[in-house]
């Protein structure tokens, strides 16, 4: 399955290989044939980068979820930043479950996503309510393409695992943990959206059913 959004890229580059083969074909340029080959190279790579695997996602309310796939940077207080490199699944998936009340996009910068100062970048703030408080999950764009794409919109409602949106190439999630949640990861730990469980509730019901599916 592919990202939301991605048959764009996918169809202009399908098209860029037919037309540089044919022209190669045609008129014997050898550097329409180089063309297509870079193409179709770019076509695998993006048939890769924009890649949207299903996954089985447990709707409990006792724990926290990665939003995003990718590997934990930072730690700052009760907030948990995500890394995504460019091999990383960049559909961002819910935290929690809740309803958006707030999105707000912001221009930037072009600092990479995983730098401290990347907070300036191209970003969107999104606010979700769920039953613990207010949970604010940051989409950071990085250096390339900085294209953040929204799935959702101000006033609906979510399960958590649910995808939301994606971030174009390097790219950075922060999302905050409410004060009633045990934050469980640490700095270098590999987590992948909905499915990597990053905080629970204190002495949240759901323990032994989380552990196993984690």
């Amino acid at each position: 399955m592919l990202a939301k959004g991605s048959a764009p890229w996918i169809m202009a580059l399908i098209a860029l290989c037919v037309l540089a083969a044919i022209a190669h074909i045609i008129t014997y340029w050898p550097y329409m044939g180089s063309v297509a080959i870079l193409g179709l190279a770019l076509l695998i790579f993006f048939v890769f980068f924009f890649r949207d695997p299903e996954r089985e996602v447990e709707h409990c309310c006792s724990s926290m979820t990665a939003p995003a796939d990718g590997k934990v940077v930072d730690i700052r207080g009760r907030k948990v930043c995500i890394f995504m490199n460019v091999h990383n699944v960049h559909v961002n998936r819910a935290p929690l479950t809740g309803k958006v009340i707030s999105m707000e996009h912001k221009k930037g910068g072009y600092m990479p996503a995983f730098h401290k100062d990347s907070e300036r970048n191209e970003r969107t703030h999104t606010l979700i309510d769920t039953e613990h408080g207010i949970v604010e999950v940051v989409q950071i764009a990085g250096t390339i393409a900085r294209r953040i794409v929204s799935y959702v919109q101000v006033g609906d409602q979510m399960d958590r695992g649910q995808r939301f949106g994606m971030i174009r190439f390097g790219s950075r999630v922060d999302v905050t943990v409410p004060e009633n949640f045990d934050i469980l990861c640490k700095k270098g730990d590999k987590v992948t959206a909905g499915m990597t469980i990053i905080a629970r509730k204190q002495n949240g019901s759901e323990y032994a059913q989380d552990i196993e599916n984690s």
